[in-house]
């Protein structure tokens, strides 16, 4: 029931669909005061949400900085990589599909390369409302070994549906055959101050490592400043979904 209702409460919370909402009751109320004053509303949020410059300066306060590769010192048993960002749901089904944060996998890659991990864990299964054919760690699992990871390499937890299951799954796997020390959490930049407290809530303290930035250089020019941006939305409405995710699963007790 919370997976479910977890999923409505985005939905709801996306600033697209609320500015939608306000239009709609400002045709459909017949107080002209009151038509007025949401349209007028609905309009304000549209420039908000569309502003590239609050936008940017918002994700870039909530996201967990980039570590170089030179400042990693230590070397780590698994690389704990979450899905989140396969289409499995794409046809033909002979090939692999990614879509944004593909830099979840190519980062990913890179660390093993260099030697800073030993072995890759593609955790998540169906985070999707609807079922799929393939979930997403096997498919995740495809695009690395096309692209050079070895079998013997790859470990796959394809039974959670979202970060919480995860950890939870995580932890019961490996409580006592491996230390928190030995493992890195590597996810979306947005996506870490959630994913990271949920494993510390299962016991799991361990080192982040974040790729898939949303945020740029800070910029004043006039675009970025005054020109309205579907980006921007788009950023926003992921923002508030880890936000929201944050307050539900505070409430829940996941973190």
């Amino acid at each position: 029931m919370f997976f479910v209702l977890s999923k409505t409460l985005n939905y709801l919370t996306m600033p697209l669909v609320i500015i939608c909402i306000l239009l709609l009751l400002s045709f459909l109320l017949k107080s002209k005061i009151w038509k007025a004053r949401l349209f007028k509303i609905a309009l304000g949020l549209l420039w908000f949400f569309t502003n590239d410059f609050i936008a940017n300066e918002v994700v870039r306060a909530w996201e967990i900085p980039a570590t170089p590769f030179a400042n990693i010192k230590k070397k780590y048993e698994y690389g704990i990589v979450l899905t989140g960002v396969g289409k499995s749901e794409m046809e033909p089904a002979d090939r692999v599909y990614l879509g944004r944060g593909a830099d979840r996998v190519t980062h990913t890659l890179q660390l093993y390369k260099l030697g800073i991990i030993k072995k890759i864990l593609i955790a998540g299964g169906n985070g999707k409302l609807t079922k799929v054919q393939k979930q997403e760690a096997d498919v995740l699992a495809d695009v690395f070994k096309l692209i050079g990871a070895p079998d013997s390499v790859l470990v796959i937890e394809n039974n959670s549906r979202n970060t919480h299951e995860t950890a939870v799954e995580f932890n019961k796997r490996f409580k006592g055959t491996i230390k928190p020390e030995q493992c890195i959490l590597i996810t979306s930049s947005f996506h870490m101050r959630r994913s990271i407290a949920c494993f510390i809530h299962e016991g799991w303290t361990m080192d982040t490592f974040s790729t898939d930035f949303l945020s740029h250089n800070r910029k004043f020019s006039f675009d970025t400043l005054f020109i309205p941006k579907e980006e921007a939305l788009g950023n926003w409405q992921i923002i508030i979904r880890e936000w929201v995710g944050m307050v539900a699963y505070k409430l829940a007790g996941y973190i």
